[in-house]
């Protein structure tokens, strides 16, 4: 019986290590003069799983503004999403909350 309660114990911390629980941070992505409004929209959709109402104001505001928040959450959420708008020639970064 007590290693069965052990076992419940070490699952649910592995859990908790793996879930999207930690500190909020901002996915920011840069305006540039390489990549078109329709592949940032893209992206934003097939990445972030925006709609393409989302992606297309944020395109915008990226335009006008020079940078937007497109996402937040924890840090090891936004990683990959974040390499994933690198690697298709957005200039990203992540910063912290707070």
């Amino acid at each position: 019986m007590l290693w069965e309660e052990l076992e419940e114990e070490v699952i649910v911390e592995e859990d908790i290590e793996d879930s999207d629980i930690g500190e909020r941070s901002q996915l920011i992505v840069y305006n540039d003069d390489h990549n078109t409004f329709d592949w940032v929209i893209d992206s934003f959709i097939e990445v972030l799983d925006h709609s393409q109402a989302q992606a297309e104001q944020l395109a915008m505001i990226i335009h006008f503004k020079g940078k937007a928040t497109v996402k937040t959450a924890p840090k090891n959420v936004l990683k990959p999403k974040k390499d994933a708008l690198i690697d298709r020639g957005l200039s990203a970064v992540i910063e912290e909350v707070g």
